[in-house]
Parts: structure tokens; sequence; C-alpha cells
């Protein structure tokens, strides 16, 4: 979650749409330097995309520079 407090977070309005308005998502992704969509791949491939792991980069501290 990002940086909403409690309180903040339980005054958010959640949209919702019905199904006929919902349209299928396309995922793509870089690959050997182009972006191609995840549905045009072969099941070997697919099977990559599933097993990468993501990660976040943390943020530096902040340090106070005494001149």
């Amino acid at each position: 979650m990002n940086d909403l407090n409690k309180t903040e977070y339980q005054n958010v309005t959640i949209a919702t749409l019905n199904e006929s308005r919902r349209t299928r998502c396309e995922v793509w992704t870089r690959v050997m330097g182009y972006h191609r969509p995840v549905s045009s791949f072969n099941i070997g491939k697919k099977g990559e995309i599933k097993e990468r792991l993501f990660f976040e980069e943390a943020c530096l501290p902040t340090v106070d520079i005494v001149l």
C-alpha cells in the first residue's frame, strides 16, 4: 500500500464497473530491446514470465551534510 494512513484509506472511494464495461488488459514486456505483448509468447516464455522475481529499490536514507 502507499503512504495513506488508516483514516485516509477508510475515506477512499473504490470505483466499480459493470461486467459489460470491463475490457481485457494487455500486458507488454521488454524482450531483447523491444516491447511485445505477453499474450503472443509461447508456453515456455509465458512460464519464464511467471517465474520472474520483482523487487523494489529501497530509498536512500537522507543525510545532512555539514560543510
